[in-house]
């Protein structure tokens, strides 16, 4: 599938009228899609050394997001979730940093990497609030 506004950002609408279990599972989906666009784009660097190193960093950091949001909605307990969710916040930021690494080294045209830096940027900020939400809780 071709990375495009409408495949990133129709997972994302109306997120605020989604009742927990839609929410999750729709979050799911979109961690996932990031994940393949991640990949996608890794393969799309040189195989210098430095590439080499950045592609290996960015594919575990943009998989690792949809993988440990899953295990997050399959916690035992609150304090497990909330563990998840961090690295997935984690993740994602360290993801951004590689995204935006590439993109000022100039090794993948930016009208590439532009979506998938949005995208990740508004997961980054969805585990973020998540996260917020779930220290107000405590």
């Amino acid at each position: 599938m071709k990375i495009t506004l409408d495949t990133l950002g129709t997972l994302g609408t109306n997120l605020r009228f989604m009742d927990n279990k839609a929410f999750a599972k729709n979050l799911e989906k979109r961690t996932k899609r990031f994940a393949i666009e991640i990949i996608k784009l890794s393969t799309s660097l040189s195989n210098s050394k430095e590439e080499n190193v950045i592609r290996n960093q960015i594919t575990k950091s943009g998989t690792s997001v949809g993988a440990n949001y899953r295990e997050a909605n399959r916690a035992r307990s609150k304090a497990d979730f909330a563990n998840k969710i961090k690295i997935c916040e984690s993740e994602t930021s360290e993801t951004v940093y590689w995204l935006e690494l590439i993109q000022e080294m100039n090794w993948i045209p930016n009208s590439r990497t532009s979506l998938v830096l949005k995208e990740a940027n508004e997961l980054l900020a969805i585990f973020t609030s998540i996260g917020k939400k779930l220290k107000l809780q405590k």
